[in-house]
């Protein structure tokens, strides 16, 4: 315990629940913004019921990514209380999603809408149904000021989102981001778990980040159940980690060089996608992991050919790799429309607590990997990819360099695997009245799962915090200054997910 009240500790180290410390609301706001200010960050932060008769508990947890440790704090609160993001930007979200969850107000907060749409879970009457357009959209005044609004329906097969832009001419003075529309209730149905379904919710998070909330939901009951992961399964979750990277990685720079109309590496790159998903599906039968991981270990062992076989592809992978990402660096064409667009002083960036690429490419070392290591990563070192231009070339050269030091990894780990060992240990129940956190890198960012178990095991609470949670902010301070016409390489250069965030 800190003198300002905050508890320290590792991820995935168990907690009792009634260990968390409860501080009043002036304590906790203070030593929440007091260790923002000193360099911690907030990865999660959410509010509970504590009482029959409708109090709330807010919970923090906080991370020292220099001290690679953990901490956390409670209060409670009533309809009202004083909002933390006038002193501290990286609340903003958070709070805004705890008004619409429970229907309290956090007085001061500078923008006060939903980040989704449905019914809160408040009780005592505190509950208001949301749907889209309950609140106003942020308008500017003025002559030629206009505005344009994109969305939620795209002309693509994607998700749905809306961007509402403040424009004179062709110049943005600022973007409003709204999402909510994928919305399912995950989290609510979380509760009282784990189940037989748990497993599928975790996995369908974000389709595109299986492996990575699976490998977190499964850190946790580990640490809840006391189970020890096999050599084998820690070695075979971190190469299904790494290939979910490469294929998104090498799916992103495909689609950044789309978007500026660049179709020899948007070609090819979309085809190299699909080699590293056919490597997933090669490991466990489902491209995108699915089915693989679970707590205790993997389900099943490969046979050893499996393994021979991804090192021919991943030789081949890194060869066509190469040659189409070299393609982008050596057009002069491509790298001024990367050059200076979409820029992110380092400053913002860690005033709203940016994560992965995104953050890495504007000059912050902040890894799970490195700096929270679990799994095969405490034994294996993985160098942090940074660049400090903060722009588009930023975070696709942050993939770039992400994608070989994977592909080294990758290799070196199919080269060390005990073959022989087995692909998981013994479940056990979870412990009752117990608290604990995860945290991995997907190939967004950080993912952060949460968990509160009651007296007989049980979820009592299940928060989850996906990267883009962190980083659609960024995109909205990114487009600030910039062409509306810069938008779609904007957004794909930070590509996040509108699922991922809807929970």
């Amino acid at each position: 315990m800190s003198k300002d009240g905050l508890l320290f500790f590792q991820p995935g180290q168990v907690l009792s629940v009634k260990d968390i410390p409860r501080l009043s609301l002036a304590v906790f706001r203070s030593a929440t913004i007091g260790a923002v200010a000193t360099g911690n960050r907030i990865v999660s932060y959410f509010a509970r019921p504590c009482t029959d008769e409708g109090e709330l508990e807010l919970i923090m947890v906080l991370a020292d990514d220099q001290a690679g440790t953990l901490s956390t704090a409670a209060t409670r609160v009533g309809d009202r209380f004083p909002s933390l993001t006038p002193d501290c930007m990286q609340a903003h979200w958070f709070e805004r999603e705890i008004a619409e969850q429970w229907g309290v107000e956090p007085e001061g907060h500078p923008w006060l809408k939903p980040i989704r749409f449905h019914d809160s879970y408040g009780q005592g009457g505190r509950t208001r149904a949301i749907e889209p357009g309950f609140t106003d959209y942020f308008r500017m005044a003025g002559d030629e000021i206009h505005e344009v609004a994109v969305g939620p329906v795209h002309a693509g097969i994607i998700e749905p989102g809306h961007f509402r832009f403040q424009c004179h001419g062709e110049h943005v003075f600022h973007l409003e981001i709204e999402l909510g529309y994928q919305h399912r209730g995950i989290e609510k149905k979380l509760r009282l778990g784990p189940d037989r379904r748990t497993i599928h919710y975790i996995e369908t998070l974000a389709g595109d980040t299986t492996i990575g909330h699976a490998t977190a939901y499964a850190h946790l009951l580990e640490s809840l159940g006391r189970c020890e992961v096999p050599p084998l399964a820690k070695g075979i979750r971190g190469i299904a980690l790494e290939l979910e990277r490469l294929a998104n990685h090498a799916g992103d720079l495909g689609a950044l060089a789309g978007d500026i109309g660049f179709l020899p590496t948007a070609s090819f790159c979309g085809r190299i996608r699909g080699d590293f998903l056919n490597m997933t599906a090669l490991l466990c039968g489902n491209r995108f992991g699915r089915g693989l991981i679970f707590p205790g270990g993997v389900s099943g062992k490969p046979e050893a050919s499996v393994f021979s076989e991804l090192q021919l592809r991943l030789e081949a992978a890194e060869r066509d790799t190469s040659g189409a990402v070299k393609l982008l660096w050596d057009t002069n064409s491509v790298m001024a429309r990367f050059e200076e667009t979409g820029k992110l002083e380092l400053e913002t960036a860690q005033a709203i607590g940016l994560v992965g690429p995104a953050a890495r490419g504007c000059g912050i070392e902040r890894d799970v990997r490195r700096d929270f290591p679990s799994g095969i990563y405490r034994y294996a070192h993985l160098p942090v990819a940074v660049w400090h231009s903060g722009d588009v070339f930023a975070r696709a050269l942050v993939r770039w360099l992400e994608i070989q030091r994977s592909l080294v990894f990758v290799q070196e780990q199919l080269d060390m695997l005990d073959q022989g060992g087995d692909p998981a240990g013994p479940a056990a129940p979870l412990q009752p009245d117990s608290f604990s956190v995860s945290l991995v890198e997907g190939w967004r960012g950080e993912i952060c799962h949460v968990a509160l178990t009651d007296d007989r095991g049980k979820f009592a609470h299940y928060k989850v915090v996906d990267p883009s949670f962190h980083n659609w902010f960024g995109l909205a301070l990114a487009m600030r200054g910039q062409q509306i016409s810069d938008f779609p390489l904007c957004n794909k250069s930070f590509n996040l997910s509108y699922c991922g965030h809807d929970l």
